[in-house]
């Protein structure tokens, strides 16, 4: 899935513009997050695993990208949030905070999503936390 897919389809998501249960919305995201990784593994001509790191391919794929590249552990606490508000969503789909819990959600999976295309982008994003400044500078 390309990048442009992928932002359509978050999009969609923050707008609520899709019929899938809170579960599958939550599968959903990881699936989301995970085409986002294979898009920098593929970019940097290596193959995505279908290894999984605490039962997440996600997690596996964060770790398979790091390699070789220091900076990029910078998303690394941001797969773990991913994993984190799909376990919540998945443990408890009808919660009072479900709408929170998929809101938060898709906004990490944004994030997760800037950071690595930015990082596609600017080479040395995230090498001082995660400012897109290179990517806001060549925008202006």
């Amino acid at each position: 899935m390309k990048f442009e897919e992928i932002e359509k389809r978050i999009d969609d998501l923050a707008a609520g513009e899709t019929e899938a249960s809170s579960q599958g919305i939550a599968d959903e995201l990881i699936a989301l997050g995970e085409h986002v990784l294979e898009n920098w593994l593929e970019g940097h001509d290596r193959a995505p695993t279908d290894e999984t790191r605490e039962g997440f391919r996600l997690l596996a794929l964060h770790r398979q990208g790091a390699k070789g590249h220091p900076s990029f552990n910078a998303c690394r606490e941001t797969c773990r949030e991913l994993v984190y508000y799909h376990n919540l969503i998945r443990l408890d789909p009808e919660h009072q905070d479900v709408a929170s819990r998929i809101k938060m959600g898709v906004l990490v999976l944004r994030h997760l999503y800037l950071f690595i295309s930015g990082k596609m982008e600017t080479a040395g994003l995230g090498e001082f936390c995660c400012s897109s400044r290179p990517i806001r500078a060549n925008s202006a």
